[in-house]
């Protein structure tokens, strides 16, 4: 965590909130190392968003069932 803080205008109880709503959620991982925690983000969430692109082209945004059956092709 600490490395985020130091990225950020926040101070760590604040980082350290976020994070707890993100690993609550899904969106973050969290893996305990001994005391400290080490956070990454969850692949699976990230890979069903759509992209920017895809939003200003006006393409249509697929649903996380179409890219779980896409994938597993």
């Amino acid at each position: 965590m600490g490395e985020i803080v130091e990225q950020v205008s926040v101070g760590q109880s604040t980082v350290s909130a976020h994070l707890k709503v993100l690993a609550d959620t899904g969106f973050v991982l969290v893996e305990p190392r001994g005391t400290a925690r080490l956070y990454r983000v969850n692949e699976e969430c990230v890979s069903c968003f759509p992209s920017a692109a895809d939003v200003v082209m006006g393409r249509g945004v697929r649903s996380f069932a179409e890219t779980v059956d896409e994938e597993a092709r």
